[in-house]
């Protein structure tokens, strides 16, 4: 599951990031295709958590200064993202990696990528090409 340009914004920042994102799940993916997800999924929250926090700042100082309107749900989404994922933290920190901490960490990631993505973050890069006209 890599990241392609249908999967493009249009804001060059968010986009770049994204495929920083995409990057670090397909390693997950992979991990987990080579029987190495638990030694993996440490890493990846560790990544998520740090990765996460910034791009989530980032894009949220670039949707409020262009203005934009859906910048409320979009915080919103954020801020459920990095309780999901620090819920997912202490799981895996508390169960030494079992499978339903892997299971779930794919899936929020999946989730992540394929719905908030396409939909959510898309439409900013909506927002900016109306404001261009």
């Amino acid at each position: 599951m890599g990241w392609t340009p249908a999967l493009s914004v249009g804001v060059e920042m968010i986009d770049e990031q994204h495929k920083t994102w995409f990057d670090k799940a397909e390693k997950l993916f992979e991990a987990g295709r080579n029987r190495q997800a638990k030694e993996y999924i440490g890493e990846l929250l560790e990544f998520l958590d740090s990765y996460t926090k910034k791009h989530f700042a980032d894009e949220e100082e670039y949707m409020l200064s262009i203005n934009y309107p859906g910048y409320e749900a979009q915080k919103k989404a954020h801020d459920s993202f990095i309780e999901k994922l620090a819920q997912l933290k202490e799981e895996y920190n508390s169960s030494g990696g079992n499978l339903l901490v892997i299971i779930n960490a794919n899936k929020m990631v999946i989730d992540w990528l394929t719905n908030h993505i396409s939909i959510m973050d898309r439409k900013i890069g909506e927002f900016v090409r109306e404001q261009e006209k």
